[in-house]
């Protein structure tokens, strides 16, 4: 549960702490469209120089985001080996009825670092935006739908809540497991499904745990009439910076640049492939 970075917020003075989080929500989404449209190797050396000057600025220990990446082995391992062994192609290596083919292999390289480049760049967003920037900047960046009857202001509140529960729900989960362990539960014993049903002793008081500190925030928000964001006030509201404008321009550079990238290298594999059909 430790290794868990999502909705966790490393304390730094670095730029990125600094920046609007309606930059860092741009950037983010600009990375994750960048990850799917990258179909070549040159495109994912710029990305990977992209992430490593963004870590450094970042002020965040390597390691820490490297700990994240431990809740996606289970999802990575079963991606790549699906994709790896029920791709067509070229065959590469053929062992009994078990083939690997060479776009196959290929395809779970780049399915691999997709998923871990996703989770390091959603990591860095919310480890230096803290969670009440970041509610903010989403209301800002989606404010023109609440015109149409979307209820901006409630969603991004919610993700804001969700996102401040998380690490308290690790927490509580820890000290729930230690106190069945001290009480001689055993989660590692048996098959699948004893380990399953190990479980359910940490879950029914998470459960009631997380449904009563819900309860206890909804009461304290009754109780100092909380009615919503129309009309209320931010006590910092969000202002853009020279720096916020040069950071807009360094994303778009960088997002043309995987655009051309991708089109150049596509336009070059095809025509190879048409001189050697000739």
């Amino acid at each position: 549960m430790k290794d868990i970075t999502i909705g966790q917020y490393y304390p730094a003075d670095s730029i990125l702490h600094r920046l609007d989080p309606r930059v860092k929500l741009f950037g983010t989404l600009i990375m994750l469209i960048s990850l799917f449209v990258s179909n070549n190797f040159l495109n994912y050396i710029l990305i990977t120089v992209v992430l490593i000057t963004l870590i450094k600025l970042s002020k965040v220990p390597f390691k820490m985001l490297m700990r994240g990446l431990k809740g996606i082995i289970i999802i990575l391992l079963i991606s790549v080996i699906f994709t790896m062994f029920l791709t067509p192609g070229s065959t590469l290596i053929k062992v009994g009825f078990i083939k690997i083919t060479r776009y196959g292999l290929k395809k779970a390289c780049y399915l691999a670092i997709r998923l871990v480049y996703l989770v390091i760049s959603t990591s860095i967003m919310t480890l230096t935006t803290t969670p009440n920037d970041l509610a903010d900047g989403l209301e800002k960046s989606f404010s023109l739908l609440s015109k149409v009857g979307v209820p901006v202001h409630e969603m991004a509140m919610m993700m804001s809540i969700a996102l401040r529960f998380i690490p308290i729900l690790m927490e509580e989960t820890e000290k729930i497991t230690m106190a069945q362990k001290a009480r001689g539960a055993r989660f590692d014993d048996g098959n699948i499904i004893k380990k399953a049903k190990s479980m359910v002793p940490i879950l029914v008081p998470l459960f009631m745990s997380a449904i009563r500190r819900a309860l206890d925030l909804a009461d304290a928000m009754e109780a100092r009439c909380y009615n919503g964001g129309k009309g209320r006030t931010k006590m910092k509201p969000l202002k853009y910076s020279k720096k916020d404008y040069s950071a807009y321009v360094l994303i778009l550079v960088y997002f043309v640049a995987i655009i051309a990238l991708s089109f150049i290298i596509g336009r070059t594999e095809e025509l190879e492939i048409l001189m050697v059909r000739r």
